[in-house]
């Protein structure tokens, strides 16, 4: 599985990066960094503890629809997911994000 974490800058001059699988299909979305310094740090934070479950937390939103956010080491959110379907859904691609957790980074920074 060769996925990749896109990061880019926006027009206000911050940075954000999406973890996307081989298939083009967005894994999840990180928050707004003010530097691109701390976009990959946040990287960084996603290759390392991607991998590991215990960073996965499972949520609902209002309206009832699963969704997840992945945590780094010390609490903070680095990722949020987009809202399922089902659980089910939701459990398949948390199981992709792991697969794809040490991907490689594709700098799309002007």
């Amino acid at each position: 599985m060769a996925g990749k974490y896109v990061l880019k800058n926006s027009t206000a001059g911050k940075f954000s990066f999406k973890l996307v699988a081989d298939n083009d299909q967005i894994l999840f979305t990180s928050e707004t960094y003010e530097s691109k310094a701390a976009a990959l740090n946040g990287i960084a934070s996603c290759q390392k503890n991607g991998s590991d479950d215990k960073h996965f937390e499972r949520k609902s939103s209002t309206a009832n629809q699963p969704y997840f956010v992945l945590k780094a080491a010390n609490g903070q959110i680095i990722g949020k997911s987009q809202m399922y379907s089902s659980t089910a859904a939701m459990e398949n691609e948390i199981a992709l994000a792991k697969a794809n957790a040490t991907s490689a980074v594709e700098d799309n920074t002007q």
